[in-house]
């Protein structure tokens, strides 16, 4: 049976990710998880996209006590409490998200590590700054099978997509026939909606932030394009019984 071998969370968009043995996934999010984003003066979302260096950068967030650590590549680290100022609302992929920005020197660093004029902003739900859809879910057998087809020089890194759930034990692809099927994670229930299409950050180094593989090329060259121009990797699904998840819990269908 597939089991849950990895566990993915970014508190910051863009910056470096973190690992935990378990995650409560909920309806609306996984608390923690994309609590925070940079905004550009425009007020548009800023990422690895724009500058791969980011995940040089480690973020270490206790909700707890409300207070946020970055660590810069120097060994420089900027900790601070989450003070609040003004409220805004992000545009994340066309959904509106209730935010305000984090005033104080968190912000301030991550502006001159990048040399921008930037701010970092919370969101106001718990988790609530994910992507497409709650859940994501990509298993080792396609990144092996992008490994094998591509004929890149080792293993292809997981983090590089940013997933929040590594599977083992099921064959290349695999989840791609759980699109439409419901899935038992651990304690949790999810319902797998569609395919996931990737975008350049996939292309960097998770740990360099350099472009150093081209996914965007050597996945569609097996796997063709969707719809003529989207690259699918992994999928997307939605929260129907929240619950915790464990490294090693059973990925179960259930449909």
């Amino acid at each position: 049976m597939p089991t849950v071998s990895r566990l993915t969370v970014a508190p910051v968009k863009g910056l470096a990710v973190q690992h935990p043995d378990e995650i409560r996934v909920e309806r609306d999010g996984v608390p923690g998880n994309r609590q925070f984003f940079l905004l550009d003066p425009h007020g548009r979302l800023f990422s690895g996209i724009r500058h791969g260096r980011l995940v040089t950068v480690v973020p270490e967030y206790e909700p707890a006590g409300e207070r946020l650590s970055l660590r810069f590549p120097d060994g420089n680290v900027v900790e601070d409490e989450i003070r609040l100022g003004e409220a805004v609302e992000v545009d994340l992929w066309d959904r509106p998200v209730a935010s305000h920005v984090v005033t104080g020197p968190l912000g301030e660093a991550l502006a001159d590590f990048v040399g921008k004029q930037l701010r970092l902003v919370r969101v106001d739900a718990e988790g609530g700054g994910w992507d497409e859809r709650v859940v994501s879910l990509l298993s080792e057998a396609s990144l092996e099978e992008l490994r094998r087809r591509s004929g890149h020089d080792g293993p292809v890194d997981g983090r590089r997509f940013r997933m929040l759930v590594q599977v083992a034990g099921c064959d290349p692809h695999e989840e791609d026939t759980w699109i439409g099927r419901r899935l038992r994670l651990g304690e949790a229930v999810v319902r797998v909606v569609e395919a996931c299409a990737r975008c350049a950050t996939t292309t960097q180094n998770p740990d360099t932030g350099r472009r150093d593989f081209d996914t965007l090329r050597e996945i569609p060259a097996y796997r063709g394009l969707t719809d003529g121009k989207h690259v699918d990797f992994g999928v997307y699904a939605d929260v129907e019984e929240p619950g915790r998840v464990r490294v090693g819990d059973p990925v179960e269908p259930l449909d």
